[in-house]
């Protein structure tokens, strides 16, 4: 098993515009299912190689179990990988190719051949064993990779996009086998991936990255309920979180949200924004967390047109105009400011059973508990 940590971490490309690690800091558990998540060249592919000892650290420090890697040979590090195109032999079988790295390591044949056998029946591969990649599905072929990986008992899993070749289906079936791995083996692992969702049904911890740092590690349920800045926020969560930018105001002796043309009385939740009074916020709000309001005028509901609805069997997704109100969305993220571009639409995932169509006006609430807050210059949690 692994302690794997990362000190001040820094790496430059050469020709490189900007470091793709700056004071890298992180300590993975032993035994843990660590997540990397982010943008593509936010760095955590570069994290995850240099574990592996594919990367140079240009300064700070790489420690596996209290001892410094940072010239640690790949093959003395005993660190499996299992990578995004399986990288399997094609004219080996399955067999030969679970074998390979034993063999490499001139282990005796008859253990190569029981550990084989029993990796085999953990992954249910062992009807397959005389056949080549060719014949196998992308699912068989990413369990074949995950059981050379496996079968060395490595101190440590890095997995760098292995489900990103598979269709929906697969996806979901790999993610639920490969946890279940991970607990059954409690070997150390990191896993790299862009999908929130992987992120968030996978890792007990998950660290959202954003050029080259962390920008919070937590467990998912935190990073949801309570990210750190809009970035994370814009992230985690799926569909992605509506901003829309806000004036504090005092409206009867609470504080309010004042959004063009719409007031969301904040109730208690507003207490951390009394010295707020007069400034702008920007509110996060899911568009899970705005309900279908069951009654005309209901005090604090946003009147909107849907322009367009994505019927998505249990739900539907609807594309309401803003009317007046400042809107940006998260789904393009570069840094905060870019959060708040204006945008005609507010997102909201509601019940199927609404019926809702399109052009229709609809009315929806909002839960002010349920809303997030973050400093307008900053895009800091408040």
């Amino acid at each position: 098993m692994a302690q794997i940590s990362f000190n001040n971490v820094t790496k430059t490309y050469p020709g490189g515009k900007a470091p793709a690690l700056v004071d890298f800091n992180l300590d993975i558990n032993d035994g843990e299912f660590l997540v990397l998540v982010g943008p593509s060249g936010c760095g955590k592919t570069t994290a995850l190689r240099m574990i592996a000892g594919l990367e140079d650290i240009s300064s700070g420090t790489l420690k596996i179990n209290d001892a410094v890697a940072n010239d640690l040979a790949p093959r003395d590090r005993d660190i499996a990988m299992v990578f995004q195109s399986y990288a399997l032999y094609p004219h080996l079988t399955v067999a030969e190719n679970i074998a390979f790295g034993l063999k490499v390591r001139g282990i005796q044949p008859e253990k190569i051949a029981r550990k084989v056998s029993d990796t085999a029946q953990l992954l249910e591969l062992t009807e397959f064993m005389d056949r080549k990649p060719a014949r196998l599905s992308g699912g068989q072929r990413q369990r074949v990779a995950m059981g050379r990986a496996l079968v060395r008992s490595p101190n440590a899993f890095l997995m760098d996009e292995p489900l990103s070749n598979l269709d929906a289906r697969l996806r979901g079936q790999m993610r639920a086998e490969i946890a279940r791995l991970q607990r059954m083996t409690a070997v150390t692992t990191v896993y790299v991936t862009h999908d929130q969702v992987e992120a968030m049904t996978m890792g007990q911890r998950v660290a959202v990255m954003n050029r080259g740092t962390i920008q919070q590690l937590d467990t998912p349920r935190r990073l949801y309920d309570n990210p750190a800045n809009m970035f994370v926020a814009s992230f985690i969560g799926s569909p992605p979180i509506n901003f829309i930018q806000a004036d504090v105001i005092a409206f009867e002796n609470a504080p309010a949200a004042s959004c063009g043309e719409f007031i969301l009385p904040l109730g208690a939740s507003g207490d951390r924004l009394s010295s707020k009074i007069g400034e702008k916020v920007i509110l996060g709000i899911r568009p899970e967390h705005l309900k279908i309001a069951t009654e005309a005028g209901t005090r604090g509901a946003i009147s909107a047109r849907a322009s367009f609805v994505e019927d998505l069997g249990a739900t539907l997704l609807l594309h309401l105009d803003g009317h007046g109100i400042e809107i940006g969305h998260a789904n393009m993220v570069e840094d905060e400011r870019d959060l708040m571009k204006t945008a005609p639409k507010l997102k909201a995932l509601v019940d199927s059973s609404y019926r809702i169509s399109r052009d229709q006006m609809v009315s929806c609430t909002i839960d002010p508990g349920l809303v997030l807050f973050f400093d307008a210059q900053t895009g800091v949690s408040l």
